[in-house]
């Protein structure tokens, strides 16, 4: 017999159910009415409405995942067995050991001059803050069976979660610009003589990188838990040749206030790297049953994020500290970031290395790396977009991926000799709405559903584990009538900004609290602006 436990909209989730299998009972499934409704029009579906819907059908023939926005029913859930307590670390682990961190440490000693150890400080504080937001969200993928910002809706509403989307939407496809970029850049600089342009690079890496999220969720865990494997080893090999080379003496530059100021906008932008994740963490566990320990899965989440982060930035910093004293990497970042972390791969110092034949093999391992990293925005993407109306809703999954693929394409191709520059103004702006939204959720569980609040399912009987999120009513995900109007959580949210707007220091603005720290002021407004907000 399957074993099941009650849920809290009085239904039952079966942990021995393929997740995309529908329950063969009188109870149609969210996603099965969405594609009736999807066709019901007064004229009849249209070419392409038939087309998308029986391209879903045939992906869930094959039990790939067609689902969208939809709520995925207690009978849906998945078996939980001892390779889903695993599952979250590699799956983070794989996504976070990519390229773009690597470079994103780079900007500890090139952009704010900070010496090796402030700057691998800074990133671990920076990534330990971040890494345990998002593990607190992908708790809630389990026991909602809802989406990230489907969640938002219990705090904010259904019209006010609109904005939150179109920021996260902002968030998945900038970050994902910036990945195809980079990708682009390491596939050209390995390419003989520079003859494959960073142009063909991207749209290379944005093809794969829909290939692999259009077919969901199945799909993209199969890659992902395999995938960091290659990721560790590649890295370790570029820790071992470069180590060397690192900085390790050198201060960080500046008087005392300015090296406090450098030292905290680095820490808010490695926070906001990680943190940003927290707008779709529970996207990718709304399969797991709930009886999944909240406490094994913030677990696996935080460690697995904290480790990755870490390591991958550590390299990147030692890369750039040796910038002013290695000629091969001075002549490699002067071409791109990406070129740097080719030149890496050499041991010797001198530029000739650059054409290694092992060390170019490698460098496109890394390159490819970065699919995991690109496949999982994309991903979430396609459902966010879903999120914004019912009228999207109709739309399938796949057809918003495509979209959000063709976007971020367009603007790297646009922007992809602005790569420090995108970095250093888009990064920390991207965890500011999340900063704010977090701080209103966790008040909200916390004081305001007191009951259940702080009872993390650490216990081993069934009943402790049920406790996390069960002052909620999952099951009116869809219906704004039932939903919170959202008007405390929207001035809360408006004031967590200004607060941001006063204390952020950005090329093009600094506050006037962020100007009291340092020659060239300091972004102190994530902290600020999770007290402004709650």
């Amino acid at each position: 017999m399957p074993m099941t436990s009650s849920t809290p909209d009085g239904g039952e989730r079966g942990v021995t159910r393929p997740a995309l299998q529908h329950a063969k009972n009188d109870s149609p499934s969210d996603l099965e009415k969405s594609m009736d409704s999807a066709e019901d029009t007064p004229n009849g579906p249209s070419k392409l409405a038939t087309y998308s819907r029986n391209f879903e059908r045939t992906l869930i023939k094959y039990n790939l995942e067609a689902r969208g926005v939809q709520r995925v029913l207690p009978h849906e859930s998945r078996a939980l067995t001892w390779r889903s307590y695993f599952q979250p670390f590699f799956f983070w682990c794989s996504i976070n050991l990519a390229a773009q961190n690597v470079t994103l440490g780079m900007l500890g000693p090139y952009i704010y001059a900070l010496s090796f150890r402030d700057a691998s400080l800074c990133a671990f504080f920076g990534s330990l803050i971040g890494s345990t937001a998002v593990a607190y969200v992908a708790t809630f993928g389990p026991v909602s069976g809802n989406r990230t910002l489907v969640f938002a809706r219990y705090t904010f509403g259904w019209y006010p979660t609109k904005l939150l989307v179109v920021l996260e939407l902002i968030v998945l496809l900038g970050y994902s610009m910036i990945v195809v970029v980079i990708a682009g850049e390491i596939l050209s600089a390995v390419s003989p003589n520079g003859s494959m342009s960073i142009v063909v690079g991207i749209i290379v890496v944005a093809i794969i990188g829909w290939t692999i999220s259009t077919f969901g969720i199945w799909v993209l865990d199969i890659y992902l838990r395999y995938s960091y494997i290659t990721q560790l080893i590649v890295f370790s090999i570029l820790y071992g040749v470069s180590s060397h080379n690192y900085d390790l003496s050198t201060p960080s530059q500046g008087d005392s206030r300015t090296v406090i100021g450098n030292r905290i906008s680095f820490l808010s932008i490695t926070l906001a790297a990680a943190i940003t994740y927290g707008g779709g963490a529970a996207d990718y566990f709304v399969y797991y049953p709930v009886t999944t320990p909240p406490i094994a899965l913030f677990s696996a989440t935080l460690v697995s994020l904290l480790c990755s982060f870490t390591f991958a930035y550590c390299v990147g910093i030692g890369l750039a500290s040796a910038i002013p004293a290695i000629a091969a990497y001075k002549a490699a970042n002067d071409i791109s970031h990406g070129a740097l972390i080719v030149a890496g791969f050499t041991e010797s110092t001198s530029p000739s290395d650059f054409n290694t034949g092992f060390g170019k093999f490698l460098a496109v391992m890394v390159a490819l790396g970065l699919l995991g990293n690109l496949s999982a925005p994309t991903y979430s993407s396609g459902i966010d977009f879903q999120v914004l109306s019912k009228k999207f809703e109709k739309i399938p999954r796949v057809v918003w991926n495509t979209v959000g693929v063709v976007i971020y394409t367009v603007c790297a191709l646009a922007g992809r000799d602005h790569l420090a520059e995108i970095f250093t103004n888009f990064l920390a702006l991207m965890g500011y709405w999340v900063v704010i939204w977090l701080a209103i959720t966790v008040e909200e569980q916390f004081f305001f559903r007191s009951r259940y609040g702080f009872r993390l399912g650490i216990g081993g009987d069934k009943e402790s584990r049920r406790g996390w999120g069960q002052t909620y009513d999952w099951a009116v995900w869809d219906t704004p009538g039932k939903l919170p109007y959202g008007i405390a959580a929207s001035v809360a949210f408006l004031v967590g900004w200004a607060g941001a707007i006063l204390c952020m220091a950005q090329v093009w603005y600094i506050g006037p609290i962020a100007k009291l720290v340092g020659e060239y002021g300091a972004d102190v407004s994530l902290p600020f602006e999770r007290f402004d907000a709650a």
